[in-house]
């Protein structure tokens, strides 16, 4: 280092290094090395502001980036989109929906393998234990290897091949499109794992659902066909390599989460709606699609979206219809996502307002309770898995044992009925499904608790979702059911498996709105299955705190209009009680995980700072035509992804601000070795030499490193011009900016960096217009030195900076200053 530094020192350009901001200026061999010291904020000087951080990805501590959804706009760039045709714009526009048109048709028939396999594999699973038990032999021995080989092989495959696979997938997609990068959770191995475990898994009655895990799948479909596939397993259509950059690709995982709700419930509206309503992070963007027009995004996307929602509707409906003539094994009127649960004719009048109000209070307590028993409970298990990958292991199989006791032995506990008369299917029935299991009962009796905790998840909602059922289940079993769900599904989700949150909320939901029912009794003219979809939509509303998107998936499940107003007004309460305690289980478990999420408010004292009181240093910026050895040493000797390119004398009369250049592009200059011996400009020539598809965005695995770029000593001595592949056109605020004014625009564009520059003075202006005249060279470089002129860029804000956790231990005193929403502390809870 010392070596380097030295040798930098000794060059012909000589940088001015500033105590807070390093502008490395090009200056003549007779100009000494000025010390200038510009400090904004004295407390701060020393502080410095790292861009690397790390998360939980899945189940593994990982070192996470963020995306950078900005266009570069370089000389390189426009030359490029100035020689594409019409027939190329045309191309591209295609490909977008194209690629749509397949995220849908191969999201469905993921979505429906995945239940298929889950109702045949479930199915032969509870014939089997059904039969041993008629025949007296050991059916609770056969159940539970089952469950417990099922559940080893999904979360060995996990541990070992895939841990990004781990839990819902949601929360890591979330992250993606506010713009953090995790490594692996779209590639390929993640998505084969996240398909095959999620079978295993749900298949070994655990406690956890398919929707979250379709989310996650629809996002690497989408992902892997906008990169062009997977260059580590020659898997590349180079046709398809058309969306090389984060804006494209986070429009296209959009589509795919989005077609993943569509397949998870066959929702097509509100998997849309939970698309643009959870997951997107920007509201009013503007998107250059080439050169051809300038479009909201709220427009163009949700148009796309849409239309890959509607091919996953359709497709699945012509599944379902080959399903209905017997062709799908077991797979028959079971499967919560394929067939009407709910079709009567809802009536209800004024008097059942007041349960439905109780219903959505109740249900945002219990939804917020479910909260932060979760959040506890993944803290716990963090804690162990940090031991080693066994324990990982352990814990999945401890859970698989303990949920195969319980959903075998509490059947036992509840009183036979006998069968009702003019059942409208076959009671008792033995084996698949139906609401009237046998299981231990004598002839001509069924087991009401087995018919909901002795059956899949689906056939379980199915069940409490089925009309004219009010006198088939008793209470206390619906009790026991209700308790049993809201623990085990907290229990499941953290083991080291693709594990959902959806349908267990759904379950617990409308096992307890059943249970509101079954108390109200003749008080309300609502029935119990009504109220079972009300209660589902009250914990949905109190964990997830999602209104519209939730309301018309729910809606769109359930087949019944009607059910509306209702629906609208239980979410509505619920999320509002709810809010009250904590925040959506979806931002606790990344916050759990590490993400720097950037939320859609400014905390309160952000509008008491400026961008100049938060920006740290040190900056490290280049010349526009640069020193080899010196680009070198600073992406050695850094870790930052973006450079401010500075122009000096004698290429300006004072130190101005061209743009900003990605380490990644900086990267393939150097591989390509195209230098120059002197400090010169490219020629049109030399720029020939380069393709825009060696700066394309890489697809998921490992990036470009400094370190596997070998230089001899010769190229270590020549120059880089850096102008024509720098953004000369970056996001710039003022240093006065609010830091909340600041926030609002960095999220909303979707930047990686935003460049905060000077305020200067139009006295100043005119004073250095009048220094064009003067000996430029030694007389801007006194002002800087004296204190009279600024440095063109005062830092980079990045995500990091306006983290909460970054800008409170800047200022601690602020702490006070927070958001005050109400949160209700409950003392035995802290």
């Amino acid at each position: 280092m010392q070596h380097e530094e030295s040798k930098r020192s000794s060059s012909s350009s000589k940088p001015i290094f500033l105590e807070k901001h390093s502008l490395l200026v090009d200056m003549p061999d007779s100009t000494a090395e000025v010390s200038v010291a510009v400090p904004l904020l004295p407390s701060l000087r020393h502080a410095t502001n790292s861009s690397s951080q790390v998360a939980i990805v899945g189940s593994n501590v990982c070192p996470i980036e963020s995306l950078d959804y900005e266009i570069a706009e370089n000389d390189f760039f426009k030359q490029d989109w100035r020689a594409r045709s019409k027939t190329q714009i045309f191309q591209y526009v295609f490909m977008k929906w194209l690629l749509c048109f397949f995220i849908g048709i191969i999201v469905s028939l993921i979505g429906f393998a995945n239940n298929l396999a889950v109702e045949n594999l479930a199915g032969v699973k509870f014939v089997i234990t059904s039969n041993m038990m008629l025949a007296g032999s050991m059916g609770f021995f056969v159940f539970t290897v089952t469950n417990l080989l099922l559940t080893l092989f999904a979360s060995v495959i996990t541990a070992f091949v895939a841990p990004a696979a781990a839990g819902s997938g949601i929360p890591e997609v979330k992250a993606y499109l506010n713009g953090v990068d995790a490594p692996e959770i779209f590639s390929v191995r993640t998505l084969v794992v996240k398909i095959i475990g999620n079978i295993s898994a749900v298949s070994a009655s655990l406690l956890i659902g398919k929707a979250g895990p379709m989310v996650h799948t629809g996002a690497c479909v989408a992902s892997i066909l906008g990169q062009g596939g997977s260059k580590r397993y020659g898997l590349t259509w180079k046709w398809l390599r058309f969306f090389n950059n984060d804006r494209d690709r986070r429009d296209l995982v959009t589509c795919g989460s989005a077609a993943g709700i569509a397949a998870s419930f066959r929702a097509p509206v509100g998997g849309v709606l939970f698309a643009l309503e959870e997951m997107s992070s920007w509201y009013v963007n503007v998107i250059f699609e080439l050169n051809v027009a300038v479009v909201l995004w709220r427009s163009a996307l949700l148009w796309r979206t849409f239309f890959s929602t509607a091919v996953v509707a359709v497709v699945l409906r012509a599944l379902i219809d080959v399903c209905l003539s017997g062709k799908c094994g077991l797979f028959g009127k079971g499967g919560l996502i394929m067939f009407d649960v709910y079709s009567e004719n809802a009536s209800y009048h004024l008097r059942d307002v007041l349960p439905v109000l109780f219903l959505g209070v109740v249900g945002g307590v219990l939804g917020s309770f479910y909260n932060f028993l979760l959040e506890k409970a993944l803290r716990a298990y963090n804690y162990i898995y940090e031991k080693g990958v066994a324990w990982k292991i352990i814990v999945a199989c401890a859970i698989s044992i303990f949920t195969s006791c319980l959903l075998f032995g509490l059947p036992f506990l509840a009183s036979c009925q006998p069968c009702p008369a003019g059942a409208l299917e076959e009671c008792p029935t033995i084996g698949r499904s139906g609401n009237f299991k046998k299981y231990q009962c004598p002839p001509g009796h069924y087991n009401d608790l087995a018919s909901l905790i002795f059956n899949t998840n689906d056939d379980a909602i199915k069940n409490l979702f089925s009309k004219n059922t009010d006198l088939e289940f008793h209470y206390l079993s619906v009790l026991v059911f209700f308790v049993t769900c809201f623990f085990l599904s907290i229990l499941s989700y953290g083991i080291v498996a693709p594990a959902g949150l959806f349908v267990p909320v759904i379950v617990t939901g409308a096992s307890y709105g059943r249970l509101v029912g079954m108390l109200l009794g003749s008080n309300s003219s609502l029935n119990h299955g009504l109220f079972a979809v009300l209660g589902a939509a009250s914990f949905l509303g109190g964990s997830m705190r999602m209104t519209v998107s939730l309301c018309v998936i729910l809606l769109e499940l359930t087949n019944n209009l009607l059910l509306l107003p209702m629906m609208m007004l239980v979410l509505l309460i619920s999320k509002t009680v709810a809010d009250a305690f904590n925040a959506n289980i979806y931002n606790l478990i990344m916050k759990i995980k590490g993400f720097p999420y950037l939320n859609n408010h400014a905390e309160p004292y952000m509008r008491q700072l400026t961008v100049g009181d938060v920006v740290t240093g040190p900056l490290q910026v280049f010349n526009g035509i640069e020193k080899i050895e010196t680009i070198v040493h600073v992406l050695k000797s850094t870790n930052h992804n973006g450079f401010p390119v500075v122009d000096g004398p004698p290429l300006a009369p004072a130190p101005v601000l061209y743009g900003l250049i990605l380490r990644t592009h900086i990267l393939t200059l150097l591989k390509k070795r195209v230098f120059l011996t002197s400090p010169m400009a490219f020629d049109s020539k030399t720029l020939a030499q380069f393709k825009t598809d060696e700066f394309a965005k890489k697809g998921s695995g490992r990036g470009d490193r400094i370190e596997d770029v070998e230089l001899s000593e010769q190229e270590l001595n020549m120059y880089l011009d850096l102008h024509p592949f720098s953004n000369a056109s970056p996001y710039t605020v003022l240093e006065t900016m609010s830091v909340a004014k600041a926030l609002l625009l960095f999220r909303e564009i979707g930047l990686r960096h935003l460049l905060v520059i000077p305020k200067i003075s139009n006295a100043l202006k005119y004073e250095m217009e009048s220094l064009r005249n003067s000996s430029l060279v030694s007389l801007s470089v006194s002002l800087i030195a004296l204190g009279y002129l600024r440095p063109p860029l005062v830092g980079i804000l990045t995500r990091h900076d306006f983290m909460p956790e970054h800008v409170l231990g800047l200022r601690p005193s602020l702490s006070r200053s927070r958001w005050k929403r109400l949160r209700i502390r409950l003392p035995f809870l802290s």
